[in-house]
């Protein structure tokens, strides 16, 4: 008995020690220190960014395959090197044009280079690192400013990708290059100031979660102007009105490009969260990844039943492309609370990319690709989708769409035009017909087989 109060003394203290552990941990499961979200955050971009950059490999495999023989080696050049414009022209002026001092304006400052802050700078080049120089770049900041830099360049090169199946096959390379430093250093960072730079457009309303309308339908609007005056290639189209087909290569390849695309758009979607610090930032994260999973499937089922039924038979370049728009359709609202929208939202546009592939072929649109129908339609459509849930005004959503296509239109025109008028859009007959991978490459992808084709 005399026993018992030391041992009641050592079950209050184990009761004190006890309550202390658990309200640490509750504090740690409600948030973690600034330190901590910004490490997390930072390794979302980063890791995020990784995904994205692996969508361009996705590109130039669909491509490929999508291709004739003769042309492959040229369309892969043109991918590796458009990625590698893409993100040397962000560097030198397009991030700061859209997102430095933008303020509800038009356009952001004009300044060479986006280098790290002096803080994170000063973090780097310590001997030592002291809770002074680690606060100077974490309070204040979300992120590492060179991470959210690498994670919006990769952004640009999916834009500048989509030009480059439209017109594949015809065009010279080195004005196409031309057309990629003026896309991803001007056009495209401008109007993605109106929004995501904190514009006049994100001051109305108008939301693009991912950019169904500011990545996507820019490329889209950029390689319709170039598709128009670039014209279609030899045989396409004959004199009775009858569209000849020119399929691809190598359709195992395209296959593969399409889950590499399908793959990284998990980063592209997920990675727009722009956080991942907090439990209700990794919610939002998995909503938003299982969203465009369910959207690319419904897709897919939508284009398989809409080929059935039209041509009798489920045609695997329309359900690669269904896919894809179902992917580019939900990336205006990843976010939408319901899972069964998103399906809704994705299947719809893999009809519309079916509808649309054939219609730009009856006004002699020649798509190589079908990423106009892939990326051009289902983006105007996703981002309309957002308004009609509720996810935003749809007028703003309207007026968001209407101006970037007006201004895309206008710049892409006068710059395919005058590129046109200088050095020439087009190669001549006589390469076209041999395949660009001799005139423009030098070298050809499959060397052992004769790539002179009929037309």
């Amino acid at each position: 008995m005399k026993r018992l109060p030391a041992r009641l003394a050592l079950l209050a203290a184990f009761g004190v020690f006890a309550t202390f552990i658990g309200r640490a941990a509750y504090a740690q499961a409600a948030g973690v220190s600034p330190e901590t979200a910004f490490i997390f955050n930072t390794f979302s971009f980063l890791v995020c960014g990784f995904l994205v950059m692996w969508m361009a490999a996705g590109f130039a495999m669909l491509e490929s395959g999508l291709v004739r023989a003769k042309n492959t080696a040229t369309i892969c050049l043109k991918n590796v090197a458009l990625y590698a414009v893409a993100g040397i022209m962000y560097y030198l002026i397009g991030y700061s044009l859209m997102y430095v001092d933008v303020e509800g304006g038009w356009i952001g400052s004009l300044s060479l280079f986006y280098n790290p802050t002096e803080a994170e700078a000063a973090l780097v080049a310590a001997e030592e690192v002291t809770v002074e120089l680690t606060d100077a770049v974490v309070v204040g900041s979300d992120y590492s400013a060179m991470s959210d830099w690498f994670f919006q360049m990769v952004f640009v090169a999916t834009a500048a990708s989509i030009v480059s199946g439209t017109l594949a096959e015809r065009n010279k390379l080195w004005p196409f290059m031309i057309f990629v430093v003026v896309l991803t250093g001007l056009i495209y960072p401008v109007q993605g100031a109106w929004t995501w730079g904190g514009g006049w457009l994100s001051e109305m309303g108008f939301s693009d979660f991912a950019g169904s309308t500011i990545v996507h339908s820019v490329g889209g609007w950029a390689a319709l102007t170039g598709a128009i005056i670039l014209g279609p290639r030899m045989g396409k189209y004959l004199p009775n009105g009858r569209v000849q087909p020119l399929p691809g290569a190598n359709l195992p390849l395209a296959t593969l490009g399409t889950f590499i695309l399908w793959f990284g758009w998990f980063g592209f979607n997920g990675g727009s969260v722009l956080a991942l610090g907090s439990a209700q930032a990794v919610t939002l994260m998995s909503l938003v990844v299982v969203n465009t999973n369910l959207a690319a499937a419904a897709g897919v089922v939508a284009a398989m039943a809409y080929a059935k039924l039209v041509y009798g038979k489920p045609d695997l370049t329309l359900v690669l492309n269904g896919a894809l728009a179902g992917l580019v359709s939900i990336t205006a609202g990843p976010d939408i609370a319901h899972p069964g929208l998103a399906m809704l939202i994705g299947a719809v546009g893999g009809v519309l990319c079916c509808v649309f592939i054939p219609l730009f072929d009856r006004i002699k649109i020649d798509d190589v690709v079908g990423a106009l129908s892939v990326h051009l339609i289902p983006g105007i459509w996703g981002t309309l989708a957002v308004g009609i849930f509720g996810g935003a005004p749809l007028v703003a959503q309207i007026v968001g769409i209407v101006a970037v296509g007006i201004f895309v239109i206008v710049t892409s025109t006068a710059v395919w035009l005058a590129l046109k008028f200088t050095m020439g859009l087009r190669v001549d007959e006589v390469e076209e017909r041999y395949g660009l991978d001799r005139g423009e490459v030098g070298l050809e992808a499959y060397p052992d087989f004769d790539p002179r084709p009929a037309h």
